[in-house]
């Protein structure tokens, strides 16, 4: 180039020196550079500007003279330079980019808003770029709006435009770089770079797509990517196919990661206040179903605390004026014993004011709890606890039952769904205390009706060696109306009865004794066990009431070992010997109290002397985790151990409960001497 044309620095040699910077040489090429009706300069690698055009000087008010070796990002207003540097060398590295509009500085006119249009000049080494051509124009009509509002929306969110050429792959900005653009491309300049870093599962199916844009529809996705950072980012991209000689599609990405995320947690919310949900639900269910007082008070002390994130709780209940501390109480701080016995109308302490007041209160540290409680000075002295929650438990006419005290190791603030939803299980654990409390006094009465009404002692026989149990359930407040019986009858005949009452509570304890005294009269009159049976049923239902029950009778001749067994669905007798065991089952008829026209057979079997007798309900041998079988089995191998000693036997058998405790057990054992 001569000196006319400035300096040529930056390009390899004369062979690099780009076409339009040999205009004067009489290139065609240049002169078409130089007299094109768009203002176009060339510049360097550096950005130093080569050479610039006639359109040029009249749109930008300088010579060639007057600009040549500037960096032509300079000409800029000096908040657009930074921008115009970021457009040279995203061009020079063939990335995201696009045409742009700035502020160009004109003399005298001071700044002109201009269209900035870079182009990358073949001609380098290694096939890089030699330089750029950069075109300016002025908007179009309606563009400079256009322009600044999109620019806008770009730099101001997580927001890129996007072309892609359909032909060769190439991907750029359109308006760019923006900082999405930068933070995911980076210097990736072809579809495949971007994709090299979509998140594998979603690779397939933006091909697909892409694939199917195509053919002239128009793109949408919502895929992940990972940035120049190697985050993970959820991304949405809209597009729209734009055919003719360059297929392309033109369209926006929006970062909605922020958004992804926010449905997750949403969502994850959502799952854990519905497993919350089904929690207080089944623990309720639990508070309703519960059968003693450790019960109720456990699940306060235990199960319901880590639903608010509590690190402990205490129970204390109101007997006789008194604090009383719930043995269940499962409580970490220490202060338990400086709060049980005390008063609990003292309402200097929390628990007291709860307890006379019936009002909750919710502290959510320990200045707040100290200003208006001071005596509770000492108790914090004994506790690494920061926040409580002190609720009342009452039951009918709201008569104060109890207290329930939360606490957290760090500040807590009781949200109102969480303070009504402490309210409503201390009712229902106020009522649950109640109804435990009638069912204990009902349980008390049932079980001392159901022992006066079993036989205080047995009759002692020379002959014979008889031994008998009644266990009650340990099942919650279940006594039913298992009762046994031996019956001293004449010509040296022993009567053994074991029954099994339906239902539970005093009503079934009060029909056994009934059904009890019915067999005794009419076995001192009735020879025949079936016959006894018979006139027993009809008995019960005549009387009208809806009462029914199992049992076996069985009447043993002391001087044949003869026995005439007459049964009502109870469960088949055992008879073992030191070295085996044997299961009877007498023929059965119904249950007594059920059809007054029943018929009870009667089966007859002999007991040698060596041989060991019990009968028994069906709460020793079955249940609904056992079967009557298994547990036979079971009772006869126990009774074979030890089949010589009737009370050591009785005594193992009460022992062993092969079972379980879930029913009332009553048994007998006979053993002929």
């Amino acid at each position: 180039m001569n000196g006319s044309t400035g300096p040529t620095d930056g390009f390899a040699g004369s062979a690099a020196t780009p076409d339009v910077a040999r205009s004067d040489m009489g290139d065609r090429d240049g002169e078409a550079f130089r007299h094109a009706p768009t203002a176009m300069l060339a510049a360097d690698r550096t950005g130093g500007i080569l050479v610039v055009n006639h359109a040029f000087s009249e749109f930008a008010g300088r010579t060639q003279t007057e600009v040549i070796g500037r960096p032509w990002p300079e000409l800029l207003a000096e908040g657009d330079v930074e921008h115009g540097w970021d457009l040279h060398r995203g061009t020079l590295m063939g990335g995201w980019v696009s045409e742009r509009s700035l502020n160009l500085r004109v003399p005298e006119a001071g700044v002109r808003r201009v269209v900035v249009e870079p182009r990358a000049l073949p001609g380098g080494t290694d096939g890089e770029a030699a330089g750029v051509v950069v075109l300016l124009r002025a908007p179009l009509r309606d563009e400079e709006t256009l322009r600044a509002i999109t620019e806008l929306r770009t730099e101001n969110a997580d927001t890129a435009l996007w072309t892609l050429d359909l032909r060769t792959g190439r991907l750029s900005e359109l308006f760019g770089p923006s900082p999405l653009g930068r933070l995911l491309a980076g210097e990736a300049g072809t579809l495949e770079e971007c994709l090299s870093r979509v998140h594998r599962d979603d690779i397939a199916r933006l091909r697909d797509a892409m694939e199917t844009s195509s053919q002239g529809r128009d793109y949408e996705q919502q895929f992940r990517m990972f940035d120049q950072v190697g985050d993970e980012r959820w991304l949405r991209a809209r597009a729209r196919y734009l055919g003719g000689e360059k297929p392309r599609l033109v369209g926006f990405i929006d970062d909605v990661t922020d958004r992804v995320q926010l449905v997750r947690r949403l969502a994850d919310r959502r799952r854990i206040e519905a497993a919350q949900g089904r929690q207080v639900t089944e623990l309720a269910a639990k508070l309703v179903s519960a059968t003693t007082i450790d019960e109720v008070t456990g699940l306060l002390a235990e199960d319901f605390v880590p639903i608010f994130g509590g690190t402990s709780a205490i129970v204390m209940l109101v007997e006789d004026g008194v604090l009383r501390a719930a043995p269940s109480t499962v409580e970490r701080t220490g202060t338990t014993a400086m709060i049980d016995g005390r008063d609990a109308t003292d309402v200097s302490f929390p628990m007291g004011a709860v307890a006379q007041d019936r009002q909750p209160r919710f502290f959510e540290s320990r200045a707040e709890v100290l200003e208006r409680f001071p005596a509770v000075h000492d108790l914090l002295r004994r506790t690494t606890a920061q926040s409580w929650a002190t609720v009342p438990i009452f039951g009918d006419r709201r008569v104060a039952l109890g207290v329930w005290q939360v606490a957290w190791d760090q500040s807590h603030h009781a949200t109102p769904d969480e303070r009504a939803l402490m309210l409503t299980l201390a009712g229902l654990a106020g009522q649950a205390l109640q109804r435990v409390s009638r069912q204990q006094a009902e349980l008390e009465l049932a079980d001392a009706m159901q022992r006066r009404m079993l036989p205080p002692q047995l009759p002692d026989f020379d002959d014979i060696n008889v031994a008998a149990r009644y266990l009650p359930a340990r099942a919650g407040w279940r006594v039913c109306g298992d009762f046994y019986d031996v019956i001293r009858l004449p010509d040296r005949r022993v009567g053994l009865l074991v029954g099994d009452v339906q239902g539970h509570g005093v009503e079934a304890a009060a029909a056994m004794g009934q059904i009890r005294v019915a067999f005794r009269a009419y076995a001192t009159n009735q020879v025949d066990p079936g016959v006894v049976l018979a006139e027993t049923n009809r008995l019960l239902t005549e009387t009208g009431e809806i009462v029914f029950a199992t049992c076996g009778y069985l009447v043993l001749d002391l001087d044949s070992g003869e026995m005439q067994a007459a049964w009502a669905g109870q469960p088949p007798a055992l008879i073992a010997t030191s070295e085996a065991f044997d299961i009877w089952q007498p023929e059965t008829g119904p249950p007594v109290g059920v059809d007054s026209d029943s018929k009870y057979p009667v089966t007859t079997r002999r007991l040698v002397a060596d041989e060991t007798l019990l009968m028994c309900s069906d709460g020793l041998v079955e249940s609904s985790r056992v079967y009557m079988d298994d547990g036979l089995q079971r009772v006869g191998q126990a009774l074979r151990a030890m089949a010589t000693n009737v009370n050591a036997a009785a005594t193992s058998l009460a022992s062993l409960t092969p079972a379980g405790r879930g029913d009332d057990i009553a048994f007998l054992i006979a053993r002929m001497v």
